[in-house]
């Protein structure tokens, strides 16, 4: 009699018995003592490009600090947290334990004198936003995507265009993280500074941020214009165009030679009805021209010029939050760096030769943004001011052709990446490009000596064996 048939048996006279007698004797017992239940396996993890996946042997939700804490005391390492998983870079994935915040969420208080709120780190920008709203406030920024969490926004130096603006982490004025022994530090300008100058551009590997200080402002409008101009024009009028508008960015169309710009101003005028979004439609049209005219650059080049031929500005008047984001429904990877703003025009008129020269296999725009510099020590716009540009490659295709190609003129020309998003560099190159290098690791050290919270790339990232 095989095994199966043998169980099967027993688990029939348990049953009987137990119907006899209404009680569970050792009968019973011993007929399910050597029945293994199957181990619990974590669901698997991938983030929102599906570019980094993993299998963590532990998910876990924490509802509060305490919890948390306890959480972190016995829990399998690396430990990582995740928000929205709009992060490109291999900072999420683990075997270990994967934890997410988004049951420490919302907005704990605000202070009406300093337009200063206090948030819980889970909670997401566009909800923040909205929150804030109601309380009649609004951040002094906002990235193009607002789906992150904010811990996850800070934590990588997430930011949005205008020069005279800095990152989201700038506008951090406190928080409180818990460490790996399960204590909770509060920390700021003033009280253990140390720490407040690592932890607000961390990468989640100091500990897990619960809640956030945050200056804010009184709640306002903008003004949002964007318009169509040949990349040239719109390279050489960028020094004009940075200082007259509170917000410039601007979008190269690969192969089009023209370029989509767009300013936000502060304004009192009423608000506009809100548009509906085509950018999807248009990237799924430029992919269409991609695979049909990809072999003819300058046949596709004449269909893009052709449809945007008469194409008129267009003007929008609503609150900040809904003028600054966009809905990004069209997946992709991207690699983003931040160089000395001066180069930032002589790079990206590089980048569009070797791009173009090379008939690179691409249809996402190239962004160029700016931003203020900050103190803050792995910032990348630490005490110097920056332009960013990113690259963007649909998400089923390889991007590693196509971001090789870019990223030697990002390093040329001095550029720090995005902690977000993907790039080559180790902890040998990041110890160049930041003077405070070494002092955020010796932060680092003194809070995790263990390394619980690095998996392979921050160790990668911070040389640690």
């Amino acid at each position: 009699m095989n095994a199966s048939r043998r169980q099967l048996l027993k688990f029939a006279t348990a049953a009987s018995a137990l119907a006899a007698t209404g009680t569970i004797p050792a009968l019973v017992e011993s007929a399910f003592a050597d029945v293994v239940p199957p181990a619990r396996k974590a669901l698997p993890w991938r983030n929102w490009s599906g570019g980094q996946s993993c299998e963590p042997s532990v998910r876990a939700a924490p509802a509060s600090e305490a919890e948390l804490a306890e959480l972190l005391k016995r829990t399998a390492a690396p430990i990582r947290a995740v928000g929205a998983g709009h992060s490109f870079s291999g900072l999420v994935p683990t075997q270990g334990t994967l934890l997410t915040l988004d049951r420490i969420s919302g907005v704990v208080d605000h202070d009406p004198a300093t337009h200063q709120a206090t948030v819980r780190a889970g909670m997401r920008l566009a909800a923040m936003a909205d929150e804030l709203a109601r309380r009649g406030l609004a951040l002094a920024n906002l990235p193009d995507i607002n789906k992150q969490s904010l811990a996850g926004a800070i934590s990588t130096g997430t930011h949005g265009t205008g020069v005279g603006i800095g990152s989201l982490s700038s506008f951090v004025t406190g928080l409180r993280l818990v460490t790996a022994s399960g204590e909770t530090i509060d920390c700021d300008a003033q009280t253990r500074p140390e720490i407040f100058n690592a932890a607000r551009v961390s990468l989640g590997a100091l500990g897990i941020i619960t809640e956030i200080r945050i200056q804010a402002q009184p709640l306002y409008k903008l003004k949002r214009r964007t318009w169509i101009a040949p990349v040239d024009e719109m390279l050489e009028q960028v020094p004009d165009l940075e200082a007259k508008n509170r917000n410039f960015e601007f979008y190269y169309i690969p192969y089009s030679g023209m370029a989509l710009g767009i300013v936000n101003n502060e304004t009192d005028e009423p608000e506009t009805p809100t548009p509906v979004n085509e950018d999807d439609n248009g990237l799924r049209e430029l992919k269409m021209l991609e695979d049909w005219l990809g072999w003819a650059p300058s046949l596709r080049r004449w269909a893009i010029q052709k449809a945007l031929a008469g194409r008129a500005a267009e003007e929008r008047v609503d609150y900040s939050h809904k003028t600054l984001a966009t809905e990004r429904g069209v997946r992709f990877n991207e690699m983003e760096y931040h160089l000395p703003r001066e180069a930032g025009p002589a790079a990206l008129r590089e980048i569009i030769d070797t791009i173009e020269k090379n008939n690179i296999k691409v249809y996402f725009p190239i962004e160029f943004r700016t931003t203020a510099p900050d103190e803050i020590w792995l910032s990348p716009f630490y005490e110097r001011k920056s332009c960013s540009i990113a690259v963007h490659q649909f998400h089923e295709w390889d991007y590693h052709p196509y971001f090789a190609a870019i990223e030697p003129i990002h390093r040329k020309h001095g550029g720090r990446p995005h902690w977000g998003k993907l790039n080559t560099l180790t902890a040998a190159d990041f110890s160049t490009l930041y003077p405070k290098w070494k002092d955020f690791l010796d932060v680092r050290a003194s809070l995790d000596p263990q390394s619980k919270f690095l998996n392979p790339y921050l160790k990668k990232v911070f040389g640690v064996a």
